[in-house]
């Protein structure tokens, strides 16, 4: 058995709401084992079976899944519990800064990274920083700036919504608990 997260994609905002048992319900449904929500904005922590190693295929299958069940465009990420642990572990700044949020932005398409990174050239590094990680990106950003910031503003533009989310550190360390 491999252990997964699938890091839902605007889910609880816009119109489109779910609830997690509901969500927990289609995950078992899907035949996967395990099967855990936490918080309310769409992680989903489960194990997939014996053969069931093909993460696009399995991506793939979860997405039409939601989809159907929930009449809209599913959009998840999906990361290995392991690796997540990895990703939460290298957080390069500090995690308790006073005032300020640190976020992790995961996409399922490395380019939209790329394009981010370099969109986050010439950031006030007194409001907000942004680097590279391991198939990521690292972001923290002060609170009294929060969703105005340049950065915010670019990730939520509607060309990265089909593959990237993000996510609060504080969320990550309970979904790796």
């Amino acid at each position: 058995m491999t252990a997964y997260v699938a890091l839902l994609r605007g889910i609880n905002v816009n119109g489109i709401t779910i609830t997690m048992s509901s969500l927990r319900d289609l995950f078992r449904g899907l035949g996967f084992a395990g099967v855990q929500t936490v918080l309310a904005s769409g992680n989903v922590l489960f194990e997939t079976g014996p053969g069931e190693s093909d993460a696009s295929a399995l991506k793939a299958r979860i997405e039409a899944a939601l989809s159907e069940a929930y009449d809209y465009e599913a959009w998840i990420v999906l990361q290995g519990v392991e690796t997540l642990g990895r990703i939460v572990d290298a957080y390069p700044f500090d995690p308790n800064r006073e005032g300020w949020h640190p976020y992790v932005v995961f996409s399922s398409d490395p380019s939209a990274l790329t394009e981010l990174l370099a969109g986050a050239d010439g950031l006030d590094p007194r409001d907000e920083r942004v680097t590279a990680g391991d198939g990521v990106l690292y972001w923290e950003v002060r609170r009294a700036v929060g969703v105005k910031s340049p950065f915010s503003k670019l990730s939520g533009k509607t060309r990265y919504r089909s593959s990237t989310t993000t996510r609060n550190l504080r969320t990550l360390h309970k979904l790796i608990a």
